[in-house]
Protein backbone atom coordinates (compact mmCIF):
# COMPACT_ATOMS: atom_id res chain seq x y z
CA UNK A 1 0.00 0.00 0.00
CA UNK A 2 1.55 3.43 -0.90
CA UNK A 3 1.54 5.89 1.83
CA UNK A 4 1.95 9.29 2.29
CA UNK A 5 3.60 11.85 4.68
CA UNK A 6 1.74 12.02 7.35
CA UNK A 7 1.00 15.51 7.78
CA UNK A 8 0.20 15.52 4.04
CA UNK A 9 -2.36 12.66 3.96
CA UNK A 10 -4.25 14.87 6.64
CA UNK A 11 -3.92 17.89 3.90
CA UNK A 12 -5.22 15.97 1.28
CA UNK A 13 -7.99 14.01 2.81
CA UNK A 14 -9.92 17.15 3.73
CA UNK A 15 -9.18 18.68 0.41
CA UNK A 16 -10.61 15.85 -1.53
CA UNK A 17 -13.22 15.24 0.70
CA UNK A 18 -14.10 18.71 0.06
CA UNK A 19 -14.05 19.14 -3.28
CA UNK A 20 -13.28 16.60 -5.55
CA UNK A 21 -9.79 17.65 -5.79
CA UNK A 22 -10.17 21.41 -5.93
CA UNK A 23 -8.45 23.81 -3.55
CA UNK A 24 -9.59 24.10 -0.36
CA UNK A 25 -8.99 25.91 2.76
CA UNK A 26 -6.14 25.71 5.04
CA UNK A 27 -6.38 23.21 7.92
CA UNK A 28 -7.16 24.38 11.41
CA UNK A 29 -3.43 24.55 12.32
CA UNK A 30 -3.62 27.64 10.45
CA UNK A 31 -5.53 30.98 11.95
CA UNK A 32 -8.89 31.47 10.38
CA UNK A 33 -9.51 34.25 7.98
CA UNK A 34 -13.10 34.87 8.68
CA UNK A 35 -15.79 33.49 10.90
CA UNK A 36 -18.15 31.35 8.77
CA UNK A 37 -22.03 31.37 10.34
CA UNK A 38 -24.18 28.49 9.51
CA UNK A 39 -27.37 29.97 7.18
CA UNK A 40 -30.73 28.81 8.48
CA UNK A 41 -33.19 27.18 5.64
CA UNK A 42 -36.61 29.46 6.19
CA UNK A 43 -38.75 25.96 6.53
CA UNK A 44 -37.51 22.37 6.20
CA UNK A 45 -38.55 22.12 2.56
CA UNK A 46 -40.93 22.64 -0.14
CA UNK A 47 -44.19 20.51 0.24
CA UNK A 48 -43.80 17.53 -2.78
CA UNK A 49 -46.51 15.68 -4.73
CA UNK A 50 -47.45 12.48 -2.82
CA UNK A 51 -49.52 11.57 -5.57
CA UNK A 52 -47.01 10.64 -7.81
CA UNK A 53 -45.80 6.80 -8.53
CA UNK A 54 -42.36 7.14 -6.34
CA UNK A 55 -42.51 10.44 -5.93
CA UNK A 56 -41.05 11.29 -2.51
CA UNK A 57 -43.80 11.53 0.82
CA UNK A 58 -44.91 15.57 1.89
CA UNK A 59 -42.90 16.17 4.87
CA UNK A 60 -46.24 17.45 6.31
CA UNK A 61 -47.15 14.10 6.38
CA UNK A 62 -44.12 12.81 8.00
CA UNK A 63 -42.40 16.26 9.75
CA UNK A 64 -39.38 15.30 11.78
CA UNK A 65 -39.97 16.02 15.64
CA UNK A 66 -37.68 17.36 18.50
CA UNK A 67 -37.21 15.65 21.74
CA UNK A 68 -38.41 17.02 24.50
CA UNK A 69 -36.08 19.12 26.20
CA UNK A 70 -36.40 21.32 29.40
CA UNK A 71 -33.40 23.45 27.88
CA UNK A 72 -34.75 25.79 24.88
CA UNK A 73 -31.35 27.49 24.10
CA UNK A 74 -27.81 25.83 24.09
CA UNK A 75 -24.78 26.21 25.96
CA UNK A 76 -22.71 28.88 25.19
CA UNK A 77 -19.32 26.48 25.07
CA UNK A 78 -18.54 23.30 26.35
CA UNK A 79 -15.51 21.47 27.16
CA UNK A 80 -13.68 18.36 25.71
CA UNK A 81 -12.00 15.77 27.83
CA UNK A 82 -9.36 13.61 26.17
CA UNK A 83 -10.00 9.39 27.04
CA UNK A 84 -7.62 7.24 26.85
CA UNK A 85 -4.62 9.00 26.95
CA UNK A 86 -2.37 6.23 26.76
CA UNK A 87 -4.24 5.35 23.04
CA UNK A 88 -4.04 6.82 19.52
CA UNK A 89 -5.17 6.01 16.42
CA UNK A 90 -3.96 6.11 12.44
CA UNK A 91 -6.07 8.21 10.29
CA UNK A 92 -9.01 7.08 12.77
CA UNK A 93 -13.22 6.78 10.50
CA UNK A 94 -15.16 5.51 13.68
CA UNK A 95 -15.94 4.78 17.38
CA UNK A 96 -18.65 2.23 17.81
CA UNK A 97 -19.03 0.89 21.37
CA UNK A 98 -20.60 -2.76 21.98
CA UNK A 99 -22.92 -3.91 24.25
CA UNK A 100 -20.54 -4.95 26.83
CA UNK A 101 -19.28 -1.52 26.64
CA UNK A 102 -15.94 -2.34 25.29
CA UNK A 103 -15.38 -0.01 22.14
CA UNK A 104 -14.50 -0.70 18.58
CA UNK A 105 -12.67 1.77 16.46
CA UNK A 106 -11.82 1.71 12.73
CA UNK A 107 -9.11 2.74 11.21
CA UNK A 108 -8.95 4.24 8.00
CA UNK A 109 -5.68 2.56 6.52
CA UNK A 110 -8.05 -1.07 7.41
CA UNK A 111 -7.89 -1.89 11.12
CA UNK A 112 -10.71 -2.62 13.61
CA UNK A 113 -9.16 -2.17 16.86
CA UNK A 114 -10.49 -3.08 20.65
CA UNK A 115 -10.66 -1.05 23.53
CA UNK A 116 -11.10 -3.01 26.35
CA UNK A 117 -13.62 -2.17 28.96
CA UNK A 118 -10.86 -0.52 31.13
CA UNK A 119 -10.25 1.46 28.37
CA UNK A 120 -6.54 0.77 29.07
CA UNK A 121 -5.03 -1.64 25.52
CA UNK A 122 -5.89 -1.53 22.20
CA UNK A 123 -5.99 -4.54 19.93
CA UNK A 124 -6.46 -5.45 16.60
CA UNK A 125 -10.07 -7.08 16.03
CA UNK A 126 -9.68 -7.03 12.11
CA UNK A 127 -6.81 -6.59 9.95
CA UNK A 128 -8.04 -5.79 6.23
CA UNK A 129 -5.65 -4.07 5.24
CA UNK A 130 -4.36 -6.24 2.70
CA UNK A 131 -8.12 -6.13 0.82
CA UNK A 132 -8.70 -2.31 1.32
CA UNK A 133 -7.94 -0.01 -0.92
CA UNK A 134 -6.59 3.72 1.02
CA UNK A 135 -4.36 5.45 -1.53
CA UNK A 136 -6.85 7.58 -2.07
CA UNK A 137 -7.88 10.42 0.29
CA UNK A 138 -11.48 8.75 0.72
CA UNK A 139 -10.71 5.35 0.62
CA UNK A 140 -10.33 3.05 3.21
CA UNK A 141 -11.99 1.88 5.82
CA UNK A 142 -14.55 4.03 6.07
CA UNK A 143 -17.31 2.86 8.29
CA UNK A 144 -18.89 0.08 10.88
CA UNK A 145 -22.37 -0.98 12.07
CA UNK A 146 -23.16 -3.04 15.21
CA UNK A 147 -25.61 -5.89 14.59
CA UNK A 148 -28.68 -5.06 16.37
CA UNK A 149 -28.69 -8.80 17.94
CA UNK A 150 -25.01 -8.96 18.44
CA UNK A 151 -25.48 -10.21 21.56
CA UNK A 152 -26.62 -13.33 20.41
CA UNK A 153 -24.77 -13.33 16.93
CA UNK A 154 -21.98 -11.52 17.72
CA UNK A 155 -22.55 -9.92 13.87
CA UNK A 156 -20.29 -6.38 12.49
CA UNK A 157 -20.92 -4.77 9.50
CA UNK A 158 -17.83 -2.81 7.30
CA UNK A 159 -18.06 -0.81 4.90
CA UNK A 160 -14.71 -0.39 2.67
CA UNK A 161 -12.65 0.18 -0.48
CA UNK A 162 -11.46 -2.28 -2.82
CA UNK A 163 -9.35 -2.70 -5.91
CA UNK A 164 -9.39 -4.24 -9.34
CA UNK A 165 -12.22 -2.83 -9.84
CA UNK A 166 -12.35 0.19 -7.68
CA UNK A 167 -15.34 -1.01 -5.45
CA UNK A 168 -17.15 -0.21 -2.53
CA UNK A 169 -17.78 -3.31 -0.58
CA UNK A 170 -19.98 -3.85 2.67
CA UNK A 171 -19.89 -6.93 4.40
CA UNK A 172 -20.53 -9.12 7.37
CA UNK A 173 -17.79 -10.91 9.58
CA UNK A 174 -18.76 -12.80 12.88
CA UNK A 175 -16.68 -11.88 16.05
CA UNK A 176 -17.26 -12.54 19.42
CA UNK A 177 -19.12 -10.80 22.57
CA UNK A 178 -16.61 -9.18 23.28
CA UNK A 179 -15.28 -8.47 19.73
CA UNK A 180 -12.68 -11.44 19.80
CA UNK A 181 -11.59 -13.74 17.04
CA UNK A 182 -13.19 -13.77 13.80
CA UNK A 183 -15.37 -16.16 11.29
CA UNK A 184 -14.45 -15.05 7.60
CA UNK A 185 -16.34 -12.13 5.63
CA UNK A 186 -19.28 -12.64 3.58
CA UNK A 187 -19.81 -10.11 1.04
CA UNK A 188 -23.37 -8.45 1.25
CA UNK A 189 -23.34 -5.55 -1.28
CA UNK A 190 -20.53 -4.35 -3.84
CA UNK A 191 -20.54 -0.73 -5.15
CA UNK A 192 -18.45 -0.27 -8.73
CA UNK A 193 -17.04 3.12 -7.59
CA UNK A 194 -15.68 5.60 -11.08
CA UNK A 195 -13.45 7.65 -9.25
CA UNK A 196 -11.19 7.99 -5.80
CA UNK A 197 -13.34 10.21 -3.83
CA UNK A 198 -16.66 10.72 -2.74
CA UNK A 199 -17.17 7.43 -1.76
CA UNK A 200 -19.54 8.29 1.71
CA UNK A 201 -18.66 5.87 4.25
CA UNK A 202 -21.77 6.06 7.61
CA UNK A 203 -23.08 2.31 7.71
CA UNK A 204 -25.74 1.95 10.56
CA UNK A 205 -29.04 0.51 11.98
CA UNK A 206 -32.03 2.29 12.18
CA UNK A 207 -34.69 2.32 14.78
CA UNK A 208 -36.74 -0.10 12.04
CA UNK A 209 -33.93 -2.51 12.15
CA UNK A 210 -32.91 -1.93 8.16
CA UNK A 211 -29.06 -1.53 7.57
CA UNK A 212 -28.69 1.70 5.76
CA UNK A 213 -25.57 3.12 3.56
CA UNK A 214 -24.07 5.82 2.77
CA UNK A 215 -22.67 6.82 -0.76
CA UNK A 216 -21.35 9.38 -2.46
CA UNK A 217 -21.87 10.53 -6.17
CA UNK A 218 -19.27 8.77 -7.11
CA UNK A 219 -16.48 11.42 -7.57
CA UNK A 220 -14.58 13.64 -9.56
CA UNK A 221 -16.13 17.28 -9.20
CA UNK A 222 -19.30 18.51 -10.13
CA UNK A 223 -20.95 15.15 -10.65
CA UNK A 224 -19.53 14.65 -14.00
CA UNK A 225 -21.80 11.30 -14.26
CA UNK A 226 -25.36 12.97 -13.28
CA UNK A 227 -25.39 10.06 -10.33
CA UNK A 228 -26.73 12.55 -7.87
CA UNK A 229 -30.04 12.93 -9.78
CA UNK A 230 -30.20 9.78 -11.33
CA UNK A 231 -32.37 7.09 -9.65
CA UNK A 232 -30.90 4.01 -11.89
CA UNK A 233 -27.73 3.72 -9.77
CA UNK A 234 -27.22 3.40 -5.76
CA UNK A 235 -24.77 6.30 -6.16
CA UNK A 236 -25.38 9.74 -4.23
CA UNK A 237 -28.36 8.30 -2.49
CA UNK A 238 -28.86 6.77 0.90
CA UNK A 239 -29.85 3.08 0.98
CA UNK A 240 -32.35 1.13 3.16
CA UNK A 241 -31.36 -2.37 3.05
CA UNK A 242 -32.82 -5.57 5.08
CA UNK A 243 -29.56 -7.55 6.56
CA UNK A 244 -31.81 -9.75 7.86
CA UNK A 245 -31.40 -12.95 6.25
CA UNK A 246 -28.02 -14.24 8.01
CA UNK A 247 -26.30 -15.07 4.67
CA UNK A 248 -24.68 -13.62 1.82
CA UNK A 249 -26.84 -10.53 0.32
CA UNK A 250 -29.51 -8.33 0.91
CA UNK A 251 -33.44 -7.83 0.32
CA UNK A 252 -34.99 -4.55 -0.76
CA UNK A 253 -37.70 -3.42 2.11
CA UNK A 254 -40.99 -3.31 0.45
CA UNK A 255 -41.47 -0.25 1.92
CA UNK A 256 -38.69 1.35 0.63
CA UNK A 257 -39.91 4.67 -1.50
CA UNK A 258 -38.71 3.29 -5.21
CA UNK A 259 -39.98 -0.72 -5.07
CA UNK A 260 -41.57 -1.22 -8.54
CA UNK A 261 -40.83 2.14 -10.15
CA UNK A 262 -38.86 0.32 -13.60
CA UNK A 263 -36.75 3.04 -13.52
CA UNK A 264 -35.26 3.43 -10.07
CA UNK A 265 -33.26 1.06 -7.68
CA UNK A 266 -35.40 -0.78 -5.15
CA UNK A 267 -32.45 -0.21 -2.37
CA UNK A 268 -32.91 4.11 -2.63
CA UNK A 269 -34.36 5.78 0.39
CA UNK A 270 -33.11 9.30 -0.41
CA UNK A 271 -31.58 10.46 -3.23
CA UNK A 272 -29.56 13.70 -4.40
CA UNK A 273 -26.85 13.47 -2.36
CA UNK A 274 -22.94 14.73 -3.08
CA UNK A 275 -20.88 12.99 -0.06
CA UNK A 276 -23.21 12.02 3.02
CA UNK A 277 -19.42 11.13 5.33
CA UNK A 278 -21.56 11.35 8.34
CA UNK A 279 -25.00 10.72 9.29
CA UNK A 280 -27.04 9.15 12.29
CA UNK A 281 -30.18 8.56 13.86
CA UNK A 282 -31.79 10.81 16.78
CA UNK A 283 -32.03 7.75 19.76
CA UNK A 284 -35.30 9.64 20.71
CA UNK A 285 -37.00 10.31 18.09
CA UNK A 286 -35.36 8.20 15.60
CA UNK A 287 -35.00 11.24 13.07
CA UNK A 288 -32.05 10.93 10.18
CA UNK A 289 -29.59 13.69 10.23
CA UNK A 290 -26.60 13.73 7.69
CA UNK A 291 -23.65 16.25 6.85
CA UNK A 292 -23.60 16.07 3.22
CA UNK A 293 -19.80 17.86 2.11
CA UNK A 294 -20.20 20.70 -0.63
CA UNK A 295 -18.40 21.29 -3.32
CA UNK A 296 -16.31 24.06 -3.02
CA UNK A 297 -19.10 26.96 -1.84
CA UNK A 298 -21.76 25.41 0.72
CA UNK A 299 -21.68 22.71 3.10
CA UNK A 300 -24.86 21.28 4.59
CA UNK A 301 -26.90 19.49 7.26
CA UNK A 302 -30.03 17.75 5.97
CA UNK A 303 -32.73 15.95 7.61
CA UNK A 304 -33.65 12.85 5.65
CA UNK A 305 -37.05 12.13 4.79
CA UNK A 306 -38.08 8.97 2.90
CA UNK A 307 -38.24 9.52 -1.37
CA UNK A 308 -36.43 12.44 -0.58
CA UNK A 309 -34.21 14.61 -3.21
CA UNK A 310 -31.70 16.76 -1.64
CA UNK A 311 -30.77 18.59 -4.92
CA UNK A 312 -27.35 17.64 -5.51
CA UNK A 313 -26.20 19.21 -8.49
CA UNK A 314 -28.70 21.08 -9.06
CA UNK A 315 -28.24 23.16 -5.54
CA UNK A 316 -25.08 22.79 -3.25
CA UNK A 317 -26.65 24.31 0.12
CA UNK A 318 -29.25 26.73 0.02
CA UNK A 319 -27.71 28.20 -3.31
CA UNK A 320 -27.92 26.65 -6.98
CA UNK A 321 -24.26 25.15 -8.20
CA UNK A 322 -23.32 27.98 -9.72
CA UNK A 323 -24.49 29.95 -7.01
CA UNK A 324 -27.45 32.46 -7.08
CA UNK A 325 -31.04 31.66 -7.57
CA UNK A 326 -31.56 30.50 -11.21
CA UNK A 327 -32.03 26.73 -11.03
CA UNK A 328 -35.61 24.68 -10.40
CA UNK A 329 -36.03 23.73 -7.16
CA UNK A 330 -39.27 22.16 -7.29
CA UNK A 331 -39.51 19.08 -5.13
CA UNK A 332 -36.18 19.52 -4.04
CA UNK A 333 -35.62 19.16 0.28
CA UNK A 334 -33.33 22.10 1.22
CA UNK A 335 -30.50 21.91 3.67
CA UNK A 336 -31.54 22.37 7.58
CA UNK A 337 -28.52 24.73 7.60
CA UNK A 338 -25.49 25.24 5.16
CA UNK A 339 -22.28 27.26 5.96
CA UNK A 340 -19.43 28.88 3.10
CA UNK A 341 -16.51 26.86 2.86
CA UNK A 342 -14.20 29.70 3.02
CA UNK A 343 -12.20 31.51 5.65
CA UNK A 344 -11.30 27.82 7.37
CA UNK A 345 -14.00 25.82 7.10
CA UNK A 346 -13.41 22.73 4.23
CA UNK A 347 -15.85 20.05 5.19
CA UNK A 348 -18.83 19.18 7.01
CA UNK A 349 -18.61 16.39 9.68
CA UNK A 350 -22.29 15.07 10.54
CA UNK A 351 -22.58 14.07 14.48
CA UNK A 352 -25.55 13.24 16.75
CA UNK A 353 -28.49 14.59 18.56
CA UNK A 354 -27.15 15.21 21.97
CA UNK A 355 -28.78 12.94 24.85
CA UNK A 356 -26.41 12.81 27.13
CA UNK A 357 -25.43 14.55 31.11
CA UNK A 358 -25.02 18.55 29.46
CA UNK A 359 -28.49 19.87 30.30
CA UNK A 360 -28.18 22.71 28.66
CA UNK A 361 -27.28 20.58 25.16
CA UNK A 362 -30.15 17.75 25.51
CA UNK A 363 -32.13 17.32 22.30
CA UNK A 364 -29.57 19.59 20.30
CA UNK A 365 -28.07 18.17 16.74
CA UNK A 366 -24.41 18.56 17.20
CA UNK A 367 -21.71 18.99 13.76
CA UNK A 368 -18.37 20.00 13.13
CA UNK A 369 -16.30 21.34 10.10
CA UNK A 370 -13.33 19.07 9.35
CA UNK A 371 -10.87 21.52 8.83
CA UNK A 372 -11.29 24.21 10.94
CA UNK A 373 -12.44 22.06 13.91
CA UNK A 374 -15.37 24.46 14.77
CA UNK A 375 -18.02 22.23 16.79
CA UNK A 376 -21.67 24.01 16.45
CA UNK A 377 -25.15 23.18 18.16
CA UNK A 378 -29.16 23.68 16.73
CA UNK A 379 -32.23 22.77 17.54
CA UNK A 380 -34.70 22.12 15.57
CA UNK A 381 -38.65 23.07 16.01
CA UNK A 382 -39.92 20.57 13.17
CA UNK A 383 -39.94 22.36 10.39
CA UNK A 384 -37.17 25.31 10.84
CA UNK A 385 -34.11 25.76 12.93
CA UNK A 386 -35.51 27.63 16.48
CA UNK A 387 -31.68 28.24 18.02
CA UNK A 388 -27.71 27.75 16.72
CA UNK A 389 -24.44 28.28 18.34
CA UNK A 390 -20.96 27.49 18.20
CA UNK A 391 -20.25 25.73 21.30
CA UNK A 392 -16.40 24.43 20.82
CA UNK A 393 -13.75 24.58 18.70
CA UNK A 394 -10.54 22.01 18.90
CA UNK A 395 -7.15 22.23 16.99
CA UNK A 396 -7.92 19.26 15.06
CA UNK A 397 -9.87 17.71 12.08
CA UNK A 398 -12.90 16.39 13.70
CA UNK A 399 -13.34 13.05 11.20
CA UNK A 400 -16.35 11.75 12.80
CA UNK A 401 -18.72 11.76 16.43
CA UNK A 402 -19.53 9.12 18.56
CA UNK A 403 -22.50 7.95 20.60
CA UNK A 404 -21.75 5.79 23.42
CA UNK A 405 -24.35 3.39 24.99
CA UNK A 406 -25.03 6.03 27.84
CA UNK A 407 -26.17 8.62 24.92
CA UNK A 408 -22.72 10.79 25.52
CA UNK A 409 -21.07 12.15 22.55
CA UNK A 410 -17.48 11.86 21.62
CA UNK A 411 -15.26 13.96 19.14
CA UNK A 412 -12.86 11.61 17.06
CA UNK A 413 -9.07 12.97 15.82
CA UNK A 414 -8.32 12.08 11.59
CA UNK A 415 -4.94 14.02 12.45
CA UNK A 416 -2.08 14.53 15.16
CA UNK A 417 -2.39 12.21 17.94
CA UNK A 418 -5.34 10.46 17.28
CA UNK A 419 -7.31 11.01 20.26
CA UNK A 420 -10.88 10.60 21.36
CA UNK A 421 -12.56 13.23 23.20
CA UNK A 422 -15.71 13.65 25.52
CA UNK A 423 -17.92 16.52 25.59
CA UNK A 424 -18.45 17.62 28.87
CA UNK A 425 -20.31 20.66 30.78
Amino acid sequence: MRTLPLFASFLLFAAVLACGGEEVSAPATQALTSVSTPRVAATLAPTLAASTPGAPVSPAETQPTTAPSQATGLPSSVSLQRLFPDLSFERMTGLYQLPSGAWLVTEQPGRVSLIDRAGTQASILLDLADNVRSDGNEEGLLGLAIALDFVETGVIYLHYSASNPRRGVISRFHVGPDGAGEEGEEIILEIRQPFSNHNGGQIAFGPDGYLYVGLGDGGSARDPQGNGQNLETVLGSLLRLDVSGGGAGYSVPADNPFVGQGDARGEVWAYGLRNPWRFSFDAATGDLWAGDVGQNTREEVDLILRGGNYGWPIMEGLDCLDGGSGCDRAGLLLPVVDYANSGGECSVTGGYVYHGSIAALQGAYVYADYCSGRIWALRHDGSAVSVQAQIAQVDFNVSSFAQGNDLEVYVLEHSGSGGIYKLLP
